[in-house]
């Protein structure tokens, strides 16, 4: 087995294989095909690459093909974003009448279609605490089909039990699927504890610097081609350019999630105790409540951590303000360092209500790129202690 830098590199490698060095930008909307047989097997065929790009392109396959191998999956394929990867993934896999579980930290995308979506559908959703692996096994019906988690959470960094997870839900022929945006492959791969379905908002990690958005699932053949039939309904397409930037930034990914993992542990590190900060939530952090099985399942922690001030949400916001390096931007995971409230970022996914019940007003996520580390932590230091000094005084 080949190496993730190898990986990155090479597991394209035969997919429309030509003399050129960098793979070609396939920017075209169809393919002409030889003769009828041909045109009518590519009409039918799941996840093709020269069919017509909305069945899939030559640079979707390539990227498709990294993505499985580096997951450990047997395929994968791509979309327009990784909201697209679930709705389509959701849409494929259950029906009215169906019961799905979620958890109640989660990104508030995810927290929509399970709040708001899927009722509307006629498909029944619980959330759980996903700290508690009983939890799910007490929200499991006759009807349920799916169970959706995500770890490390968006923003709180709660840790689910993959494997308990991916136990439970086997012994009741429930489906299982994960979203890895934040861990990465290299930090972490849920089909290996079990889980049967990968998904990813590409925009943040794979890609790595801010410039597409997509997103990409990775699992059982036999599954992505459900998903894929109702792809082909949504038509949540990913543009070749974007596929070929994507591909691109993949083949760094190995080079780049060391130096977030490290920066997002000396930042949880620094801040962790300083008195303007509530908390520091990071599953690299030893006073993490789940850091032992955070350990256990990961091999790296990522560059995302939630910072919880004592002052709530002015204080939160006023630190946003003093940071130099740290961009107050929506997503996470280039190169860049990008820091947001997500409170408000999520008011356009959920009500009030919802998000005050999932994410705590005076909460920062804060999500590290690859900027030099004592940089970052000087930083975030000194914004630390700037809205400190300014609440003593006022």
């Amino acid at each position: 087995m080949p190496g993730n830098s190898t990986i990155t590199v090479h597991a394209d490698r035969e997919i429309h294989p030509s003399r050129a060095v960098a793979p070609p930008i396939y920017q075209t909307a169809t393919f002409s095909a030889e003769d009828g047989e041909t045109f009518a097997q590519g009409a039918v065929e799941p996840r093709g690459k020269d069919f017509y790009t909305r069945f899939g392109n030559p640079n979707h396959a390539q990227v498709a093909a990294v993505v499985a191998e580096l997951e450990g999956a047997e395929a994968a394929m791509v979309t327009a974003s990784g909201m697209a990867a679930l709705t389509t993934a959701v849409l494929a896999l259950v029906s009215a009448g169906d019961h799905v579980i979620g958890q109640r930290s989660t990104y508030g995308g995810t927290g929509s279609v399970l709040l708001n979506l899927l009722p509307r559908l006629g498909v029944s959703t619980t959330l759980v605490d996903q700290t508690d692996p009983e939890a799910f096994a007490k929200a499991l019906t006759p009807k349920t089909r799916l169970i959706l988690v995500e770890t490390p959470s968006n923003p709180l960094l709660q840790i689910t039990d993959l494997r308990a997870v991916a136990d439970l839900a086997r012994a009741h022929d429930v489906l299982t699927m994960a979203d890895n945006t934040f861990a990465t492959p290299l930090n972490q791969r849920p089909a290996d504890l079990g889980i049967d379905l990968v998904w990813h908002s590409a925009t943040k990690y794979l890609n790595g610097h801010s410039d597409v958005s997509a997103g990409v699932i990775a699992g059982p053949a036999a599954l992505l081609d459900r998903i894929w039939d109702v792809g082909l309904l949504t038509g949540a397409t990913l543009g070749p350019i974007d596929a070929w930037l994507l591909l691109r930034g993949m083949r760094t990914l190995p080079l780049r999630v060391p130096r977030h993992n490290a920066n997002g542990q000396a930042l949880a590190e620094a801040l962790n105790g300083h008195p303007a900060v509530a908390g520091v939530h990071y599953p690299g952090l030893a006073t993490h409540p789940q850091h032992k099985l955070a350990a256990a399942q990961m091999s790296g922690f990522g560059g995302v951590l939630g910072i919880e001030f004592t002052g709530g949400f002015e204080m939160a916001d006023a630190f946003l303000g003093r940071l130099r390096y740290s961009l107050r931007s929506a997503s996470l995971g280039g190169v860049e360092s990008l820091a947001v409230h997500p409170a408000s970022m999520w008011r356009g996914m959920l009500s009030e209500d919802q998000i005050a019940e999932s994410v705590p007003l005076g909460l920062v996520r804060l999500a590290a790129g690859t900027e030099d580390t004592a940089d970052l932590v000087a930083d975030a230091l000194a914004a630390a202690d700037a809205v400190l000094a300014t609440a003593a005084t006022a």
